[in-house]
């Protein structure tokens, strides 16, 4: 076992440790263990944020993006940036909402609000399925990059298990909190390993960073425009719109739980104004994907890339730091991903009559989400591949419903709202996986809201003329009987 391999499975060791550490108490039931006693500061709450934001596509995925596509991996500091622009305004509200209503998962939000258990329920599937992809993508992504930074595949494989089992020790034991206290450490790690190899690369290039951009611009100028295959204009304003949109308006169920934590609605405004402070960091990524076009064949694998620079320009010791550093941005998201599920499964979907049956239903559920993303990745990692594409367009396809439901008074109804959410997903799946369906580069999530939101609008009206005949029928009876 060489020193990368050492340090990199020592990291994810102490990673699982910090975690243990948040637990003040034993849980006696499912609201202390995912959102705390809703009083995190905002110093806590920066990070929860943060830590579930930023994930091992801050690593592989975007360094990747920019090694095949240039300047449309950009696309992903636009987003997160108006994400927290849209997050200024709901985020406050859902705490509040969520504080007045007790809420625990975002599927207590349409409950509430709709006042329909059924729409919780669909909403709950909805979240659960989506986010699986999501889940599994962090576990692989954590093979992958001990793979990569060791060259060794069976060690990659043996470090998903031990991070996966590790991962649901600390969530089983801590809750919140220990994700809270893994994600100081995520955040800090996550610095120093970017640093750390944009450093290795800049001293790698002819010319550092700047000599990077000025060989781009001369040898491959066309990763300095949005005219890639795939990747052009169309592709960067529909993707930035839908990510934005999911995140921003809060359609992932496991960034709920820090939102409903939060001790104020001032702490989450705060953090919206000063979390994007963080695209400075990933512009670090991108510029690695662009040094791989120097230093790089050009049939390397994209999301091989930031790795495997790390181990041309740094020794073994750093690449250990870097991949530790990675692991920690899968480690961080996959604990708050498998809460986001579990707690959405065992309160609004298998509901159970006491505190601790429903604290142990949700044990369970923590237990089960990460087993099947762990051997789907292990055994099938191409199976939930495809669905990956579902996963913020799936997901997105809530957002009408909830924009309408932050709203002081609710002028949806349950079924218009259910059938926008149904009929959306429909589309994005036949779109997806129909085949036959060309749409270019637009986003297929975008499309998919489109008809949601044109259903959504239709049986809106549609109910609302037979509420209208109703009242006008029993003020037609009122007036026979006066």
């Amino acid at each position: 076992m060489n020193a990368t391999m050492v340090i990199t499975v020592l990291g994810i060791v102490v990673i699982a440790l910090v975690g243990v550490s948040g637990r003040r108490a034993p849980s006696k039931e499912l609201g202390e263990w995912t959102v705390g006693k809703r009083r995190f500061s905002t110093f806590t709450t920066w990070f929860l944020q943060a830590g579930e934001s930023f994930t091992t596509f801050s690593f592989l995925g975007l360094a990747g993006l920019a090694f095949g596509a240039g300047v449309a991996a950009s696309y992903a500091l636009c987003y997160l940036a108006i994400n927290f622009v849209l997050q200024y305004f709901t985020a406050p509200r859902m705490r509040e909402l969520g504080l007045r209503g007790g809420y625990l998962t975002q599927a207590d939000f349409f409950v509430d609000r709709y006042r329909s258990p059924l729409l919780g329920k669909v909403v709950a599937v909805v979240g659960a399925v989506f986010l699986l992809p999501y889940l599994q993508l962090q576990i692989t992504g954590l093979g992958m990059i001990v793979q990569l930074a060791t060259g060794s595949r069976t060690g990659g494989n043996w470090s998903m298990v031990l991070a996966t089992v590790l991962t649901v020790g600390f969530v089983l034991w801590s809750g919140i909190r220990g994700i809270a206290r893994v994600a100081y450490l995520k955040d800090a790690l996550m610095i120093v390993g970017l640093v750390v190899l944009v450093v290795g690369v800049a001293v790698s290039v002819n010319g550092g960073i700047p000599g990077t951009f000025t060989t781009i611009r001369d040898a491959h100028p066309s990763l300095l425009t949005l005219d890639q295959e795939g990747y052009d204009s169309t592709f960067f304003v529909t993707a930035v719109i839908i990510s934005s949109i999911g995140g921003g308006l809060g359609t992932m169920a496991h960034l709920w739980p820090p939102v409903l934590a939060a001790g104020s609605g001032r702490a989450l405004r705060s953090n919206a104004v000063w979390l994007p402070l963080y695209q400075i960091a990933l512009g670090i990524p991108v510029i690695v994907g662009f040094a791989g076009v120097l230093l790089l064949s050009k049939d390397a694998a994209p999301n091989s890339v930031a790795l495997t620079l790390a181990g041309q320009t740094l020794p073994g010791w750093l690449v250990g730091l870097v991949a530790v550093a990675a692991a920690s941005a899968a480690m961080v998201p996959s604990a708050a991903i498998v809460v986001g599920i579990s707690s959405l499964l065992s309160r609004n979907l298998f509901p159970a009559r006491t505190a601790r049956a429903q604290l142990r239903t949700n044990h369970v559920c923590v237990v089960a989400a990460a087993a099947l993303a762990l051997v789907l990745g292990l055994l099938r990692p191409g199976l939930l591949a495809d669905m990956l594409l579902l996963t913020y367009g799936g997901l997105t396809q809530l957002a009408p419903a909830i924009v309408m439901g932050l709203a002081k008074r609710v002028r949806l109804s349950a079924v218009p709202a259910l059938l926008g959410i149904v009929v959306g997903v429909g589309v994005l799946t036949w779109l997806t996986f129909g085949g036959g369906v060309e749409v270019g580069t637009v986003d297929t999530g975008l499309i998919a809201l489109g008809v949601n939101v044109v259903v959504t609008v239709v049986a809106q009206v549609l109910v609302g003329d037979r509420r209208a005949e109703r009242e006008r029928a029993v003020e037609a009876v009122g007036a026979r009987l006066g």
